[in-house]
């Protein structure tokens, strides 16, 4: 992590507040992950404050879905728009039911992709370490499995729907020496349990959406008359479950950095789903489009984005053939 980034970070967090969202969702059908706490949960409230027809929360757990469902209609007073789905993104299956399920909706104008974890143990999910199987392999498998149900409502309301992807500045903090200049392939680098560098492993997860939101808009997106705006966006330094395996440790470091609330983080996550053709394929900071990481605009970078892709690809491949076809 660069002196400039870190002064940077911080001014941005102790200096810069996104602002208040009044952007009206008036009709529309819209899909958050992870939303029975923290900035999902925030997100999801906003969402109905601001006129949604229906907020699907995906959550993990139908219980603690329930819950949040409940207090969003308590603080709202709007019953009848909040939906509880489960999805368990540790689970190729579960994201494939739940895809097919939502489907069938008559309407989607939002695929806001904020659920994903941070961990500190090493455990395989499916066929990959559990942070790369949830934060990348899943959050990509529903959104490309989506991506029909959000092109239809796109033509049947002549509006351009959103994929929203919420990733992370803390790509900027790793420089991943070890995946680059080598024939291996990434995947299977990151799935070796006896080289894990798990404290830098969300770091790198959040790497890799980067590379695959940028490339997957240059390889099957970048027409402007596409349907579906893509984007993808840090929230900043928030207060919420992330760092719940830290215990004291994130508790200071909130603290000395000037932690954003739910609130004001989840601001970020809605302005993202109605930013505008000018968000296609970039990264949002602060509700602005910024730049990424000096090492993605790199050379070595560019041929990192396009490796990590083409592997992505062959895996969505493998569980759902034909899936590339959705584009």
């Amino acid at each position: 992590m660069s002196l400039s980034f870190f002064l940077g970070f911080l001014y941005t967090q102790w200096f810069i507040t996104p602002p208040p969202q009044t952007q009206s969702y008036e009709g529309q059908t819209i899909i958050v992950t992870g939303a029975n706490v923290g900035l999902g949960l925030e997100a999801a409230r906003m969402l109905v404050k601001l006129g949604a027809e229906k907020v699907i929360i995906a959550v993990r757990s139908i219980e603690k879905g329930e819950d949040a469902k409940r207090d969003i209609e308590k603080t709202t007073g709007k019953k009848g728009v909040v939906e509880v789905w489960q999805l368990d993104l540790g689970s190729y299956k579960s994201v494939e039911e739940f895809a097919e399920r939502a489907s069938k909706l008559g309407r989607l104008d939002v695929l806001l992709e904020n659920a994903g974890i941070g961990t500190q143990n090493y455990k395989l999910a499916e066929d990959n370490e559990s942070t790369i199987t949830v934060n990348v392999v899943s959050t990509y498998l529903l959104g490309l499995l989506l991506l029909p149900t959000l092109k239809a409502s796109a033509r049947k309301y002549n509006k351009k729907t959103y994929l929203t992807i919420v990733s992370s500045e803390v790509h900027f903090m790793t420089q991943v020496p070890y995946l680059r200049n080598t024939s291996r392939p990434v995947f299977d680098i990151l799935n070796d349990k006896s080289t894990a560098n798990m404290p830098d492993r969300y770091n790198v997860s959040k790497l890799l959406e980067v590379f695959s939101s940028r490339q997957m808009v240059k390889e099957y997106m970048s027409d402007p008359d596409y349907p579906v705006i893509t984007n993808f966006l840090t929230p900043g330094l928030c207060h919420s479950q992330l760092m719940r395996e830290m215990a004291l440790l994130g508790v200071i470091m909130k603290y000395l950095m000037g932690a954003r609330t739910t609130e004001v983080g989840a601001r970020t996550l809605v302005h993202a789903t109605h930013a505008g053709e000018e968000s296609h394929g970039k990264y949002l900071s602060d509700c602005a489009v910024r730049e990424p990481a000096p090492l993605v605009l790199s050379e070595q970078g560019q041929k990192l984005q396009e490796k990590v892709w083409s592997e992505l690809k062959e895996k969505l491949e493998k569980i759902h053939p034909g899936i590339l076809k959705n584009f």
